[in-house]
Parts: C-alpha cells; sequence; structure tokens
C-alpha cells in the first residue's frame, strides 16, 4: 500500500522538479527556427540540424522530446511535421513565438531568482538585470519590441477577442484605452464598433507601436494617440467606455485607487470603465491565476487579486463592480460604474 501511494507522489514532485527543461527545451526550437525550417521543408533531422546551423546529435535529441512534447509529429519515413503548437512557434503574424522567446529568456532569468523574491518581496527580474522591466523596455528597443508583441500575441491567443464578443459596444461613441499599450484591444473593440472613435494613453516610446498597428486595422483617422502618465494625465472626459486591460496588476492597492478616482473624476453617470485582469478565485479552483501572480510579483512586483479585492479597490474609489464577465484563461472583465 505504501509503495502504491509513494510512486504517484515521487513522479509528481519530478514532473514538477523539472518542468523548467521543458520550458527551455520549447525556447531552444524557436530560437533556433525549427518549427518554421520544418514549414519550409527541412524535415528530417541532419537536414534541421544543418539549415540551424546546430549540432546534428543535439538537435536529433532534442526533437525525440519535443516528440513526447507534442510540438512535433514524427512522418514514418523519420521526418517531422508541426503540430498546432509547433505552428503556434513559427515566426509568424499571431503566433506564440515571441511570448516563448520572452519567458524563455528575460522572465526566466527572473524566474531564476524567485527565492530572492519570496525573502524579499523584491523582484527577480531587477536582481537579474539590475533594473526594473520599465527601465529595461525602455533602454532596450529591440527588447521593447519583442514585449509588445508577445504581449500583443497573448492578447491575440487568449482574451481580447473574446471581449468584443461578450461585451454590447454597440452603443459606444468614444472609448478610451488607458495604458493601451500596442493597441490590440482598443483595435479589437473598435472593429466591432465602426461608428466610434477610440483615444490611446500610454508613454511616449510605445505610442508608435500602437500607432502602427492601429493605423493598419481601423485607421489612424479613428484614433488620437495620447503621450502621458497614467496617474498624472488628465484622462478625456464623458467617454462612453473606459478600458484598463492588465494595468492594475502591476501596481499596490493604493496606487491602484489613486488611478480608479482618476478615472470616475473623468467618467461621466453613463460612462463605465472595464477591468481586464486574471481574478484568483477563491478556495483551490483555478490554476492560471494563481501563477501569473506569482509571476507578476518575480517580473516587476505586481499581483492578481481576488474578486472581493477588486470590490474594495472600487469602493475606496467611487465606483462599483456593476457585474463580471468571464474570458478565456482564467481571465475576466469587471465592468465599473459610479456608486450610487
Amino acid at each position: 500500500m505504501s509503495k502504491d501511494n509513494t510512486a504517484p507522489a515521487s513522479r509528481t514532485t519530478i514532473d514538477l522538479i523539472t518542468a523548467a527543461w521543458k520550458t527551455q527545451s520549447v525556447h531552444a526550437a524557436a530560437t533556433l527556427g525549427l518549427p518554421d525550417l520544418i514549414e519550409a521543408g527541412h524535415t528530417g533531422a541532419p537536414d534541421l540540424a544543418r539549415a540551424a546551423g546546430a549540432d546534428e546529435d543535439a538537435v536529433q535529441r532534442l526533437l525525440r522530446l519535443l516528440v513526447r512534447l507534442g510540438v512535433f509529429e514524427e512522418d514514418a519515413d523519420g521526418g517531422y511535421r508541426n503540430t498546432a503548437v509547433g505552428d503556434l512557434l513559427r515566426d509568424r503574424p499571431g503566433s506564440l513565438r515571441d511570448v516563448c522567446l520572452l519567458y524563455g529568456e528575460e522572465f526566466y532569468q527572473a524566474w531564476g531568482h524567485a527565492s530572492e523574491t519570496f525573502r524579499t518581496g523584491k523582484p527577480g527580474f531587477e536582481a537579474a538585470y539590475g533594473q526594473s522591466l520599465v527601465s529595461y523596455l525602455r533602454a532596450d528597443a529591440d527588447a521593447a519590441q519583442r514585449f509588445h508583441r508577445a504581449m500583443q500575441a497573448q492578447a491575440d491567443n487568449f482574451a481580447f477577442d473574446a471581449v468584443a464578443k461578450e461585451i454590447d459596444f454597440s452603443a459606444d461613441r468614444h472609448i478610451v484605452d488607458i495604458a493601451g499599450g500596442s493597441g490590440q484591444l482598443l483595435a479589437t473593440v473598435l472593429g466591432a464598433v465602426p461608428g466610434a472613435r477610440g483615444t490611446l494613453i500610454d508613454l511616449e516610446h510605445t505610442l508608435p507601436i500602437a500607432g502602427a498597428h492601429l493605423e493598419r486595422t481601423v485607421g489612424a483617422d479613428r484614433v488620437e494617440l495620447i503621450a502621458g502618465n497614467m496617474f498624472t494625465t488628465p484622462f478625456p472626459k464623458d467617454a462612453d467606455t473606459y478600458l484598463l486591460s492588465r494595468v492594475l496588476g502591476d501596481w499596490p492597492d493604493d496606487d491602484c485607487v489613486r488611478l480608479l478616482s482618476n478615472v470616475r473624476e473623468a467618467m461621466a453617470e453613463h460612462s463605465r470603465l472595464l477591468v481586464i485582469e486574471m481574478v484568483v478565485q477563491e478556495g483551490h479552483s483555478g490554476l492560471l491565476a494563481p501563477l501569473w501572480d506569482l509571476h507578476m510579483l518575480v517580473v516587476n512586483g505586481g499581483h492578481q487579486r481576488t474578486l472581493g479585492a477588486y470590490h474594495e479597490l472600487a469602493a475606496r474609489s467611487g465606483l462599483s463592480i456593476a457585474r463580471l464577465v468571464q474570458l478565456p484563461m482564467e481571465a475576466a472583465a469587471l465592468e465599473l460604474t459610479p456608486a450610487g
């Protein structure tokens, strides 16, 4: 009886201990460009190794694992082809390759200092790179581009499309996206409401990325870009909908209240604020939100919150949560309206 009970626990423990090996194996495949090389017709291991400029034996052994992980499939003649997972690692629009590169490099290095984070409460990213994530991205244009592509790819594959499907924007004429990043969410919403115009507010170095995406998707004539700090820049008054997507998780409670209070000051009585975040469920349900909670702590000192915590933030800011809309991947849209 003891042996039967111990074996599953041992396997679970080993799987947890070695989970990072899978991450780095997938990261290596993306870095070497194996999914793209397979798509281009380099299907045999020797050919793949030559095309990637890599060691043939090492590539063969990597492919063997990636078949077991569901990234590739092996043909009867010994060649390889992409699965749906492998296809998402190709260098193409809408893939998760940039997410893989970011999480396998900068974020992986940050997690290497996780024990320091849990001892001190300070982000592991700062221990790894000697500066905050924001400073790092501001100083490295290539890293900033890759970061924003990764965030856009996550949005494409997870929740943003669902926002426009699950929430009615048809009556909106003005939508304001605060800290709108790459412009992906605003473009998605405006795409569903042809008669609306949008305003995107973010730091100056992010605006060229957002501007290019919005011009390509909905047209520059429908969007105003404002460079500014979300804590100090006045927000446009009386918009129909204000968007705050994956922002509050980066900040402590008092800063969130300051930001939410600024939004409340700009809102009309008919206005609403949509807060899009992962919401940590009570009890033991849901795994992604607690994982993301720790990831944010390690990367930038942020955290994900429970619904109760969001109710408290809203109440302190003169707002109330009218409803919660479930989105894919444990994300949710909280609709906040002026209290009273």
